[in-house]
């Protein structure tokens, strides 16, 4: 038997004891299909093979979800190496927004990922990148041809993995019996259980429509309540996770952000003409590291990396990832990791 923990999903579960998702359905007959919510607390029937105890290669979990419980799992990889997380602020339902900082260098960057519920792939790459950053530059590997050692003494790397840890779990659980926004969600929802859609944070605000650069304009074409995507709140950093990042930045002053999204394949690299002039040179390296495409202007406003070049005049990226209809599957993820492992190093040189 096993219970039920806050980020687990069928795949996870199936990962941690070796089994396949199949074998995990059959021996509960009220898990329905392979994307059915488990509630936290709920007692599941493994099969006799299953093994708690056991060590599973790394690779079988790329077909997994990611939740914050995927990252303090890694957070705890990471340490091990001597680099430690610091908390940044906490969401809505008080979970840890955790920055990591490698490098010694002058120049500093910031990339962040899982602003969006149900774009949990931002995340696990961002996670997975910075394991690999730490585990190679212990070993004193190269990467993609890139030395870490002496690119790490050049630059400062700051990264978020998991903007919005309430509203990934959301998509990945669902609002279970006990949760405390689960008749505030499932209004906000017109009365639907299922959230795989969702993209805002526990309150229905869109993150990355809180910024204040062109909020009003964006607010007048957007929904005016709670919604799943796209309400940009009651005014610009109304959530705990924006404000979060806003006053991180604000203190930190990176040099230039890399936001991670999906999807599309494309990079968006300027707001409005204020962008530094530099950056079409820089999205061009990142282009071509990834083979994504350059749109220099998103028709939108109120974007993090929107209010980053109004506020700093520097270079800011918005990256989205994969390609297909959100949320991507968990098989995206290989496609993601391949195109993107060389643009994040890439990023660290501009």
């Amino acid at each position: 038997m096993y219970t039920i923990k806050q980020g687990d999903t069928v795949s996870l579960v199936a990962y941690k004891h070796r089994i396949r998702p199949i074998d995990l359905l059959i021996a509960n007959p009220f898990i329905r299909f392979e994307q059915d919510y488990l509630p936290p607390g709920k007692i599941v029937q493994l099969p006799s093979n299953a093994s708690i105890e056991s060590e599973i290669p790394a690779a079988d979990d790329l077909f997994c979800e990611f939740s914050l419980q995927q990252l303090e799992d890694d957070r705890i990889k990471i340490e091990e190496f001597g680099v430690k997380a610091s908390v940044i602020g906490f969401s809505v339902m008080a979970q840890p927004i955790y920055a990591w900082v490698i490098g010694t260098g002058e120049k500093k960057c910031f990339y962040s990922g899982g602003w969006h519920a149900n774009e949990w792939h931002t995340s696990k790459f961002l996670s997975r990148f910075l394991l690999n950053c730490v585990k190679k530059l212990h070993s004193d590997e190269r990467w993609h041809g890139f030395s870490l050692a002496e690119l790490f003494t050049k630059v400062q790397l700051h990264i978020v993995p998991m903007v919005n840890p309430d509203g990934i779990d959301l998509v990945l659980q669902g609002a279970y019996e006990g949760h405390p926004y689960k008749q505030q969600l499932i209004k906000t929802n017109q009365g639907l259980t299922r959230f795989n859609h969702w993209s805002a944070n526990i309150r229905g605000v869109d993150l990355n429509h809180q910024w204040p650069a062109g909020w009003k304009e964006e607010a007048e074409g957007s929904p005016n309540q709670p919604w799943p995507r796209h309400f940009g709140g009651p005014y610009p950093l109304s959530e705990p996770e924006a404000m979060a990042i806003y006053q991180y930045v604000k203190k930190e002053q990176p040099e230039y952000v890399l936001a991670f999204h999906s999807q599309g394949q494309v990079i968006y690299w300027g707001y409005r003409g204020l962008e530094s002039k530099a950056s079409a040179e820089m999205v061009k390296k990142l282009c071509q590291a990834s083979s994504y495409s350059a749109i220099q202007t998103a028709d939108s406003d109120a974007g993090f990396k929107d209010w980053f070049i109004k506020e700093t005049r520097k270079s800011g990226f918005t990256i989205e990832v994969g390609t297909g209809t959100n949320p991507l599957p968990p098989q995206s993820f290989t496609e993601i990791w391949t195109n993107n492992v060389s643009l994040a190093l890439t990023g660290l040189s501009l």
